[in-house]
């Protein structure tokens, strides 16, 4: 079973832009979002993905990831559930360990998330000093969420409290 374990962190500050090796563009929208599972398309220039993801246990999920014709991608998210996601995804390698940071646009914009796969839930990693709080906990911070109930609609109450 493929499985995906993640922490997810906001950002306290911009040295990871130095840091950053690589940006792309990414546009993702969901063809079903539920606690239970999301099916994703996935669309970063001429490479598309479809992904299926199972239901958070902890830090865990269920993930299995399909490469799929970017032509495909297009056409499909068209029936995904708007607003798509837009974001570009920066990658920063730091001690062997890779960092995917995303900063939304659109519906998301000024919203700026750092992402660390582990191969374990207490795998050991190296927490740059540009990590804000961690909301891989919160899961209003999952794109699924953020889809249905964008950062730009949050209240003051929900920005000023990143773990609830």
């Amino acid at each position: 079973m493929g499985v995906e374990i993640e922490r997810k962190f906001l950002l306290c500050g911009d040295g990871w832009r130095q840091q950053a090796r690589s940006r792309q563009r990414l546009c993702q929208g969901y063809l079903c979002s539920s606690v239970e599972r999301t099916v994703r398309v996935r669309l970063a220039g001429e490479q598309a993905w479809l992904t299926i993801k199972g239901p958070t246990q902890g830090l865990r999920r269920a993930e299995y990831e399909y490469a799929i014709p970017a032509a495909e991608a297009a056409e499909l998210l068209q029936l995904c559930q708007q607003p798509l996601i837009d974001k570009w995804r920066y990658l920063v390698w730091l001690q062997d360990q890779l960092w995917e940071i995303d900063e939304f646009l659109g519906a998301n914009s000024g919203l700026l998330l750092a992402e660390i796969e582990l191969p374990h839930e207490d795998a050991v990693f190296v927490r740059p000093d540009w990590l804000g709080p961690e909301v891989s906990a919160a899961a209003r911070y999952s794109n699924a969420c953020l889809q249905q109930h964008p950062y730009s609609a949050w209240s003051a109450a929900e920005r000023a409290n990143p773990q609830d």
